[in-house]
């Protein structure tokens, strides 16, 4: 299939650049697979849409305040505005990194920018202001200090930081939320609660598992006393998850990978929906890549397991373990709106989008919801 295929229009207004005010409050486009019909809705009514027995499997990962600024240490920032000194403007020499996934002994895949002025060898200072320079900074903090190892895959660059014990606890002092770039503001303090669900546990991620913002813990409450099951799995979302598709042929396309675990008590409970032909609803495109890149490996079966996937889900999969989805909506030519096209129909899923246009749903990250059953 053809990347023109997964295209759609969409006004820049309807994309939500902050959440609702409370994160029950989404709206939410309900697409019946059997019928080829959508049906307008709201989040709060979800249990309404699923029945006592039914298992919601959700991504307790965690997301990590991964975006860094700073610079290449020994490079100054060059005075511009000669002639005015006095409004000591500067020609910006910022790097901007966002950490991407783990590897051994303190290193991590980033993407830094602008990543031409980057050479291996070099030391990167990162501070914790976006725009400025330790030279015309005027609270000062202390640093944080990688070397660059080395250039990878899809223009990851391996960064290795000088005090890897420290790390977790510097990136939330020093760190940003790592809001999207359709999200076109710096990130705020109050992204620190809305850009990470409410039953995040597991740290890793550098973007959020957006399907799970909505849930509030009156609303997991209201789902357990319906008798719905609740699993949860982890994956840590990373570029395999947001990263572009630039060939025009989707096929070729090859994910970064992204690391999951699934525990034994969850693997049970899942094993025994599928034994017991209750329907599992998967809350997120990462939550379905998880099971579904397990039950691939073990015949049809979620056994405990953890290590990457690179499953890339498109129009033809045939899917093992989820019956039913729930997801926000995505950018167009993406590998996201590709598997939600595998599990509902392309046809279906672009109608249920020219719809959510029309009746102006808020979409992307901090956007309304669809619940595809």
């Amino acid at each position: 299939m053809r990347l023109e295929e997964f295209d759609y229009p969409l006004p820049a207004e309807l994309i939500a650049q902050y959440p609702a005010r409370r994160r029950s409050d989404s709206r939410m486009l309900v697409v019946y697979r059997k019928e080829s019909r959508v049906e307008d809705s709201q989040f709060r009514r979800l249990p309404e849409y699923l029945a006592p027995g039914e298992v919601l499997a959700l991504n307790n990962s965690r997301v990590l305040p991964a975006r860094l600024f700073g610079h290449r240490l020994g490079v100054k920032s060059q005075p511009i505005g000669k002639r005015n000194p006095k409004r000591k403007e500067y020609l910006s020499t910022e790097i901007e990194a966002l950490l991407v996934r783990p590897l051994e002994e303190g290193a991590w895949e980033a993407l830094v920018r602008p990543g031409r002025k980057v050479r291996t060898g070099e030391r990167l200072i990162f501070e914790g202001s976006k725009g400025t320079l330790p030279s015309v900074t005027k609270k000062k903090s202390t640093p944080m200090e990688a070397e660059v190892l080395g250039r990878g895959e899809f223009g990851l660059r391996t960064l290795r930081f000088s005090d890897p014990a420290s790390l977790a606890k510097n990136l939330e002092r020093i760190g940003h939320v790592p809001l999207p770039p359709y999200i076109r503001r710096p990130d705020e303090q109050s992204d620190r609660v809305r850009y990470q669900t409410v039953y995040a546990k597991q740290p890793g991620s550098v973007a959020a598992p957006t399907a799970g913002l909505h849930f509030t813990r009156s609303m997991l409450a209201a789902l357990q006393a319906r008798g719905i099951e609740r699993v949860e799995i982890t994956l840590h979302v990373s570029l395999g998850t947001f990263q572009p598709i630039h060939a025009e042929e989707i096929a070729g396309h090859r994910l970064h990978p992204e690391t999951f675990s699934i525990a034994p008590k969850a693997a049970a409970a899942l094993n025994q929906a599928l034994e017991d032909g209750r329907r599992i609803v998967a809350v997120g495109t990462t939550t379905v890549r998880t099971l579904e890149h397990v039950a691939a490996q073990h015949d049809g079966r979620i056994e405990p397991a953890s290590g990457e996937t690179e499953l890339f889900i498109q129009p033809g999969f045939c899917f093992r373990v989820v019956g039913g989805l729930l997801t926000n909506f995505h950018l167009p030519r993406t590998t996201l709106l590709m598997l939600v096209a595998a599990f509902a129909g392309r046809e279906l899923i672009l109608a249920a989008y020219e719809h959510a246009v029309r009746q102006r749903y808020r979409f992307y990250s901090y956007g309304d919801c669809m619940l595809i059953l």
